[in-house]
């Protein structure tokens, strides 16, 4: 066994990335259990609520890295590390080891906890939760991943937006990280209980959303921030592994 254990809620795939910077990209998922945040409208309690921690798998790197491989039939792609958060977990042998076969590595974690192994991921997705998420961005810890991150991966900002004061939260972060590229997602306010396999999702007030944000980019002249979806909730609303 290589290094601590990861607590994982689920790993699945391969499928397309849903949102962000590597929309559309074909990944496999390692989503971890438990997180330092518990925002308002989280689509992903069944990785964040202390309710599923019993569901949350203690499993070694090597374990993780065998699901890996046999769902990607050893061929190489992204691997997305998603939570909760996942720089709560001791994920940088995982890195290390999926580096060796040739694998790339993607993390999205809200800033809240650096860690030294952001250095060695290949695309490191920093979203800051805006004001409707009910928390406060600690903005020294976010200082702090991009430190750790420096000289290393691509580094983004993602943004979820769901009304004016999120927008102008988004537009205050970017001013602050000229240097980085922002995307910039409508958010979903119907995520269903991870127990209800409906999956119903408000499609129309997403949509609706998306293009209140274009008319406020475009409106405002921000050329510089790209505004996408999530595709994996138009496609397959909030179901658990997709």
């Amino acid at each position: 066994m290589t290094g601590a254990a990861i607590r994982v809620s689920e790993i699945f795939g391969p499928t397309i990335q849903g949102e962000g910077v590597l929309i559309g990209q074909p990944t496999v998922f390692v989503r971890t259990g438990g997180c330092d945040y518990r925002c308002s409208w989280c689509d992903t309690l069944h990785a964040v609520d202390s309710q599923y921690r019993e569901e949350w798998l203690p499993m070694s790197v090597d374990a993780v890295w065998s699901e890996v491989e046999r769902l990607s039939g050893g061929v190489p792609l992204t691997v997305s590390l998603s939570g909760g958060n996942p720089a709560i977990q001791p994920l940088g042998p995982l890195i290390d080891r999926g580096h060796s076969e040739g694998y790339r590595f993607a993390l999205e974690t809200q800033g809240s906890v650096a860690r030294d192994w952001f250095a060695n991921l290949d695309v490191l997705v920093l979203s800051p939760k805006p004001p409707s998420s009910g928390m406060e961005t600690d903005f020294a810890r976010l200082d702090d991943c991009l430190s750790t991150a420096a000289g290393g991966p691509m580094t983004v900002l993602k943004i979820v937006v769901f009304d004016d004061r999120d927008y102008a939260y988004a537009r205050d972060i970017a001013r602050r990280y000229p240097e980085l590229p922002v995307y910039l997602q409508p958010g979903n306010h119907t995520p269903p209980p991870p127990e209800d396999d409906s999956a119903t999702v408000d499609i129309g007030g997403i949509m609706n959303r998306m293009l209140w944000l274009v008319d406020k980019v475009t409106g405002d002249r921000w050329f510089d921030a790209r505004v996408l979806p999530q595709l994996h909730v138009l496609l397959w609303g909030n179901r658990r592994g997709v």
